[in-house]
Order: structure tokens, then sequence, then C-alpha cells
């Protein structure tokens, strides 16, 4: 059994009380204490930013040339916070529940409750940033709705919140590098965790201008490295993103945490043909004002403006009436393969559904045209106005659809197909946010911890940011507070020269292997295993086959390979290659723990276990439990269970109807 340190005490009351209570590490000696943090997106931002003015000594790593080009400016739509500004009832316990409940009661409860308990605190800093956040008339920051809740929380700056986010973190990062407390290593990718006596002690990184292997030491490792949605290849992923940090990590004893746990994001442009690397996202906040629909006649040739409403299935609205158009995001991705997969779904593919904004924009437009005194107004009028409340709203994002299809998307219906998007699973932390490794912890994205088997939408940010700003800085001391008396390791030390060894030793058999396929071709491949048979539907005589094409293809893979270029020098292909060897022994653990769970919950829909309505069943008495997998050697890993117990939220079917 593993432990989750969970402080004890009332929900309402235990992180109040585990910073009353933890220890602290003093300024003197926090001057001579080093941290390495990987990845400068959100978590890895906020987190450095926040250590180094703190003042311990911190290295910041990661593999783009800037920290302002890390994937987490790509989230469009909005961050969530329980600040309750439009007086609707929202509130701490709200979020709180509905995150629980919207992750399908398979996430732990005292970590929601932290995260709905600091959202608040991460605008007041995000302000004080000088993010530009949408206000209201009177100056108030405005408010949208989000899948998932019947509230308005979502705090947002157009359709470009995670930018700006990211530069008021970024910001606040670039401060402590100036200052000296921050060392940033751009354009370097760890390759491997150095652990001594049982405890994370260091990284070894790759210079991946010059092929340099360098070692660095550190009293903690921090992995905010994101997520590993792109082991299914087409992804809403920036191309770059992967795995490699977590699973160096996972390798060297961190636990994995349910690793089948994969977002599903309803709104994103439909695939067009086997040319394309990856999919792009339509935020979800399109679904506060779109209305979601496909012909009630199966295969209907006509355009969509040919087609009378009363001739149109709403179909969200029809099967969920309390939620609507803003079930949560599973909800609305699987309701949308379903129509589909019918015989409904429209565009050349036939693979996708309409959003639809003509709704929106009439009903803006006559309000503002009551606003503009204009009596009797035209359909010119009222359409011309309500154009232009959208294009304030959402304006970037309808810019990016109309440039991508070719099409206006204020005036013709929006084709949108859930592709896959964020990743719930991630290395196994506690509260504190520690992995089963000493000092080795795992902060974002790229941990499991407070999402269950669905993220709703608008918490990726939050949790990024709390993690970063208000949970790490203390939880961090709690464990260095007992490491002041350890002196910086040299890196000449064996396990540093062993474990670059090792990392070496791999890059040279990658490059050796002179084969004949490129790493693109077996990360495609590897994709399509992975979304045809543990995507948004799987079985278990599928996951069995996906296990067995997946070690097929490991072995072509070391087998034939081809990595051109050179080792010590700028080599992309070189990098590609490790990255989707990572993502090839991820996926056929990923297939493990979607075997092992047989049971249909959030997301991931288990054909064998479903209403008699075709709704996901969940099985609480017997996989209520977060899965940690240990490594174990090749193709061998050994399954640990932690349970779930649920103190305020007790689980029920959900409904959104």
């Amino acid at each position: 059994m593993f432990r989750s340190n969970i402080p004890e005490g009332s929900m309402d009351k235990k992180w109040e009380e585990y910073k009353g209570h933890v220890k602290l590490v003093n300024p003197a000696n926090k001057r001579s204490l080093e941290i390495i943090i990987i990845g400068t997106g959100l978590a890895g931002a906020s987190a450095a930013a926040s250590l180094g003015e703190m003042g311990y000594k911190v290295k910041a790593f990661c593999f783009q040339d800037s920290p302002r080009r890390a994937h987490s400016i790509a989230a469009q739509g909005g961050i969530n916070a329980a600040k309750n500004y439009q007086n609707d009832g929202d509130s701490t316990f709200r979020l709180f529940y509905d995150t629980v409940k919207g992750g399908d009661y398979r996430s732990r409860e005292a970590n929601v409750h932290r995260l709905a308990e600091v959202s608040a605190s991460i605008i007041d800093q995000c302000v004080a940033q000088g993010v530009p956040f949408a206000r209201e008339y009177g100056g108030l920051l405005s408010n949208r709705s989000f899948g998932g809740v019947q509230v308005q929380r979502t705090f947002y700056a157009a359709g470009q919140t995670g930018q700006q986010l990211l530069i008021g973190a970024y910001q606040a990062l670039e401060r402590q590098v100036a200052l000296g407390n921050v060392e940033m290593y751009s354009r370097h990718e760890m390759l491997d965790v150095v652990v001594i006596d049982g405890k994370a002690r260091g990284i070894i990184a790759r210079n991946l201008i010059t092929g340099e292997l360098e070692r660095h030491f550190g009293h903690a490792v921090l992995l905010c490295s994101g997520g590993y949605g792109n082991v299914f290849y087409l992804s809403t992923n920036a191309m770059g993103s992967n795995v490699t940090a977590a699973w160096k990590a996972h390798r060297k004893g961190a636990y994995f945490g349910n690793p089948c746990y994969t977002q599903i994001h309803p709104t994103c442009i439909p695939v067009t043909g086997e040319h394309q690397s990856k999919l792009t996202l339509m935020s979800e906040s399109l679904r506060n004002d779109g209305r979601i629909w496909v012909p009630k006649e199966k295969n209907d040739p006509r355009k969509p403006n040919e087609i009378p409403h009363e001739e149109r299935d709403y179909y969200l609205e029809r099967r969920y009436p309390a939620f609507g158009n803003l079930v949560p995001r599973d909800v609305a991705s699987r309701a949308a393969k379903e129509r589909c997969d019918a015989g409904y779904g429209v565009g050349t593919s036939k693979q996708a559904v309409y959003l639809d904004f003509a709704s929106a924009i009439d009903r803006y437009g006559r309000v503002e045209c009551r606003k503009h005194g204009i009596e009797n107004p035209s359909e010119e009028d009222i359409r011309s106005h309500g154009v232009d409340v959208v294009k304030e709203k959402y304006g970037n994002l309808f810019d990016m659809y109309a440039k991508i299809t070719g099409e206006d998307p204020y005036t013709t219906p929006m084709r949108i197909y859930p592709a896959v998007h964020y990743t719930m699973g991630g290395l196994w932390v506690d509260y504190e946010l520690m992995t089963t490794v000493p000092g080795l912890y795992a902060l974002g994205e790229a941990n499991f911890s407070d999402h269950g088997a669905n993220r709703l939408g608008a918490s990726a940010l939050m949790q990024g940011l709390a993690d970063g700003y208000f949970v790490i800085p203390y939880t961090i001391g709690n464990y260095l507070a007992d490491e002041i008396r350890i002196k910086p390791i040299p890196t000449t030390h064996e396990a540093f020269a062993a474990a670059e060894q090792a990392v070496a030793e791999r890059l040279n058999k990658l490059k050796s292997i002179n084969g004949s396929t490129s790493p693109e071709n077996f990360h495609k491949r590897l994709g399509k295993i992975m979304w045809d048979k543990c995507g948004m539907a799987r079985n278990e005589a599928g996951l069995k086959e996906a296990i067995e094409e997946i070690r097929a293809l490991k072995a072509e893979f070391w087998r034939d390979l081809r990595v051109t270029g050179e080792i010590n020098e700028f080599n992309p292909e070189l990098d590609k290659a490790g990255r989707v060897a990572d993502f090839i022994e991820l996926g056929e653990l990923m297939c493990q723990d979607a075997l092992q769970r047989r049971e249909s919950c959030g997301g991931h829909f288990r054909e064998e276990s479903q209403t008699p309505d075709g709704e996901a069943k969940r099985d609480d008495e017997h996989f209520s439990f977060v899965a940690g997998w240990e490594y174990k050697g090749d193709s061998n890993w050994e399954l640990h269970k932690e349970p779930l117990e649920f103190e305020i939220v007790h689980p029920t079917q959900r409904s959104y109807k």
C-alpha cells in the first residue's frame, strides 16, 4: 500500500491545518538548497518564479527555444475560480463538487478541495501581474460558463487565456532569472533522473543544439512537463509535447497513475485526411453560446443553412435538458460519436457535427439594438450588432477556424468532432505532489491528481497555476527541511556517471539500428492502434489485440528504425526517435491499465459496461481506486491500488438530464 499522506481533519480545514503545521526552511538555508524544474509551462514557470522568489537556487529546463513557447499558450477558453462574481450560487464547495462529479468520482477529494480553495487566489495573483482578463461594462472581471457546471465561474481573456496567463508567469520567471535566483536552460531535454540512496538528486539533460549530455545536481526535482496526449499521434497537443521526462522517472521508480485516462475534447476541427500530423482545438467556451446539432435525416446532403430548424436534432439539448450544450466534455464527446456512428454525421467525412452560432448572434443582436435605441430593428441590424458581440468574445477562434477550413463561421456553422486533448493520468503523487521517489515531484498535467476520469473545461490552467504558485511552495519545504545538511553532491558521483552512460548507450543504439523506417512512421502507426482500440470506446478483445500489436511494433522499431544525422549535433530526428520509443512503451501500459479497468467512467467507454440507454456505467464496488503502476522491467508492471474514500461527495450515477 502506498500512502497518499492526506492530512487529518475535516475537508475544509485540511489544507489550512497542513500549512499551519508543515516544516519550514529558513531564508538562509534556502540559499543553499538547489531545485531542478523540468518544463516551463504554467506549472513549471509559476513554480520556478515562486521558489526563486523564496530564495531557493533554481534551475529550469525546457526543450523549446523559450519558456514562452510552452504548450500552455494553446489553452484558449478560460480558467475556473470560485469567486461568485455573478452571484449565481457559486462557492468553493460548488467548484469542489462539480470537479469530483465531473471526474466521475475517480479523483482524490482532498486534492480537489484544496484546488477549489486556492482558485480565487490565482485570479488575484494574475490580475496583479497584469493579465488582461475580460471585464464587464462596470469594470468587474467577466465570467462565462463551461461544460459540466450550472454557474458562470470561468475567467477569460478572449480566446487566448492560456497565452495571457503564461505571459504573466513568464514575466515572473524572467524577473527571477534577471535577479540570478533562477538559471534558465532552454533547448535542453531531460533524459534521465539521477537517484542516489533512494532520493532524486539530479538529472541528465541533452543540449538539443550541440547534442552534448550534461549532469545537473538538485536537492529535489520537479517534473512540470505536461501530458502525453501525443501517444495517439493525432491530438490537439503541440508536436513536441511528449512523455519522455515522466517516463524516465517512471522507469526509475515513480509509479504511473491511471495511464488510460485521457481527455477527449468535444470541439475540435475534424480530421481531413492521412496527411495530418495534429488536430486543432476549438475552445470549449464556444459551447457557452453555440448550439450543437445534426440533421434528423441520415446522410442529409443539404448545406446546413438549407436545413430548417424543425429538421435539426439538437441532440445534447434533447438528451440532457438540465445542462444542454454544457454537459461535461466526456458526455458531449460520446454523444457526438454516437450520432456520427449512427449515420447522422456531416461533412465529407461524415465524422463531424455542427456547432451553430446563429441563435447567439440573433440574441445578442436584439439586446444590442435595444441598447442603441433601435426600435423595430431589421434583420440586418440585428445580425450586424450580434456579430460584433460574438466577434468581441470569440473573434480569434473564429478567425482561426476560417483560416484552417476556408469557411466563414459567422455565416456557416462550424464542423467539429472529438479529439484527444488533455491527459488525466500521469505520475502518481501524494497530497504534497511527491511521487513514489522521495524528492521527485510532479506538477500540473504531469501528475494524475485532480481530475479523475474526466477534466472539466477551464480546470487545466487552474491546476497548473495552483500547483506552482500555491501548493509546491509549502509542500516542498516539508521535504527540504530535512535536507539542509546535505551538501551539493558532485556530478562526478558514480550515480551521475552511470546515468549519463545509460543515456549515451541508448542514443547510440537508436542511431546505430540503421533500418529503413522513420520515427514518424512508427508514431503514426502507434497512434492508430491507440485511437482504434484504446480511444473513446474500448473492449476486452480490442485491448488484448492492441497490446500484442504494440509489442510487435516495438520489436520492429528496435529492428528497423532509421535516424538520419549524427548524435553530437542538432538532430530533431534523434529527439523524435527517443520520444516515440517512450510513447510505444507508454501505449502498452495504457492498454494494460484500460484492460484491467472493467468499467466505463468519464470519457473511457468500456463497451461491456453500459446502462440500458447507452450511458457509461461505473463499477464503484470493484474500481473505486487509483491505479498506480510500478515498472518492473520490459513489458512488466505491477499494479498498486490507492482506495478512493469519499467523505463529502458520495458517488452516484452521474446525470446531466
